[in-house]
């Protein structure tokens, strides 16, 4: 939010090279010298657009940023929802994230704050300066200002969520900008400029995939849906309205998928989940971009504390694992809980790829890399080039079902999304006919909790229903009073909403006070 500098050319443009491919240049020899570039020549040629938006997409991987000693930013998702736990207890702001004592002091609130805000300048800059870069192929243009308008929907729409009435920011700032100190917008206008983004993202002209790892229209329309559905409850309570909205958007993915399967599927293993290989494809509507070469994956803090299970040997991590009882609150035989088969783990290879052995305990396979970290009698690249998932179809699956089920009951069409996902889990579904709206509700919003589990998704379901998951009953309960049994401290009205930064709030008064109850 303070001033918003373009980065350096040279490392900006690298950024593209890795991420998307090279740009071509034909006429290279008379362009300016990238050293003689300012933020006023920038924004002249397209591939200056090409670099510009690359450099968004960059940024979203401040979520795998380090957030102290063996803890990263995207915990602060996964630490709240009481799914997981630590075995190392040696960051003192996670441990306040698992203890529900966080405050506007905890560094990975702060660090989301910067994060998402940096997003949204670095949209904002290309928002305003693409459309006039001149010659331009107008399809190319409209493509990266869709993609722009995308990653800026997509960082509001976190920010919102967790913090309510945000800064509204949709210019490039400087320190003389009218509003370089701008006060927090109401949720009903963030959440007005994050569906007309989507919508002119949708009708940008984007390829419905892109396995490159660009946004694509699978993407925009699931994100869409995701909007509505959340603006159907949560704060907004918009209802039945949102519900019909959030159902149809999903269901244009799903008819789209349903005639191009080979294109838009679910994966037909777990495995495929977390395999290098299937990167940006089928299952995967959008990811955010790994590479060694620029920044490898950053989800080892799921990796078991001091117990070898990768080619480093006993390594100092398990700053999130699962707690016993979420592991144990799903169905009997269901896949996603079978050892190196589903999204669990209980047994490993020595060293990545050596003698069997038991952990003693489950941790989360679903982002661990088998190519990189070695499996059995394979040694390992040593290269985590896993993607990390932001949106999956079986999410989109899921949204239709629950969003059709509040339209009017459960439908065949919705129940038919709800059961693939608990076919490829192999596990039996009861007849349609046995579903009342109630249970049928209280089934897929199950299927998120196992399903969506450690995919920074699961906190946000439970601010938008205001219910959480008890794994010791297996059913739902109100958010307020209901036990996180990760450090048995009971969640209370505050906990909807973060409190924002501190220093935020001291070097803008315009904030206004703190979220209630920090």
């Amino acid at each position: 939010m303070k001033k918003q500098l373009i980065s350096k050319i040279y490392k900006i443009a690298l950024i593209g090279v890795i991420v998307f491919g090279q740009s071509a240049c034909s006429d290279f020899l008379t362009e300016k010298a990238p050293s003689n570039l300012t933020p006023e020549s920038f924004y002249t040629i397209p591939d200056h657009a090409e670099a510009a938006i690359a450099s968004v997409y960059a940024d979203l991987r401040f979520i795998g940023n380090g957030a102290g000693i063996f803890s990263t930013n995207w915990q602060l998702l996964e630490a709240l929802t009481g799914t997981s736990t630590t075995e190392t207890a040696q960051n003192s702001d996670l441990n306040n994230l698992y203890g529900l004592v966080h405050d506007g002091y905890t560094i990975h609130l702060v660090n989301y704050w910067g994060g998402l805000y940096k997003v949204i300048a670095q949209a904002n800059q290309v928002l305003d300066k693409v459309p006039a870069i001149t010659p331009m192929d107008a399809k190319q243009k409209s493509k990266i200002l869709g993609e722009a308008r995308f990653l800026r929907a997509s960082a509001y729409f976190t920010a919102v969520r967790l913090w309510g009435d945000v800064p509204l920011i949709t210019k490039p700032q400087s320190a003389s900008s009218a509003d370089f100190l701008p006060a927090r917008a109401p949720v009903e206008s963030v959440y007005k400029l994050i569906v007309d983004d989507l919508i002119a993202a949708e009708a940008s002209g984007l390829d419905w995939m892109d396995t490159r790892g660009r946004v694509g229209t699978a993407a925009v329309k699931a994100q869409l849906a995701e909007v509505y559905l959340t603006m159907a409850g949560g704060s907004l309570k918009k209802g039945a309205s949102h519900y019909k909205l959030a159902a149809d958007k999903a269901f244009e993915v799903i008819t789209y998928a349903n005639s191009n399967p080979t294109s838009i599927n679910l994966f037909s293993t777990y495995y495929d989940v977390h395999r290098e290989s299937t990167k940006n494809r089928l299952e995967h509507l959008f990811m955010i971009q790994y590479n060694t070469s620029v920044a490898g994956n950053p989800m080892g803090n799921f990796f078991p504390n001091f117990k070898p299970v990768t080619f480093n040997g006993p390594g100092g991590t398990g700053s999130s694992v699962p707690t016993p009882f979420f592991y144990q609150s799903y169905e009997d035989g269901d896949l996603r809980t079978k050892d190196q088969e589903g999204y669990f783990y209980t047994s490993y290879f020595t060293n990545g790829n050596g003698a069997p052995f038991s952990l003693g305990a489950p941790y989360v396979f679903k982002h661990f890399n088998q190519t990189a970290n070695g499996s059995s009698g394979v040694a390992g690249t040593r290269n985590d080039n896993l993607n990390v998932p932001q949106i999956r179809y079986a999410q989109v699956l899921l949204t239709y079902a629950e969003a059709q089920n509040e339209v009017g009951g459960p439908t065949q069409a919705a129940y038919d999304a709800f059961k693939r996902i608990r076919d490829r889990a192999k596990l039996n579904t009861p007849a349609l006919g046995t579903y009342s709206q109630a249970t049928f509700r209280n089934a897929v919003w199950k299927e998120r909790w196992h399903e969506l589990c450690y995919e920074q998704i699961t906190w946000f379901d439970m601010v938008r229903l205001r219910k959480a998951f008890n794994e010791k009953t297996k059913s739902f309960e109100e958010f307020v009073g209901h036990t996180n049994l990760s450090s048995n401290q009971k969640l209370q009205e505050k906990h909807l909403l973060l409190p924002l930064p501190t220093a935020e709030l001291l070097n803008n008064p315009k904030l206004g006070k703190q979220n209630p109850g920090y």
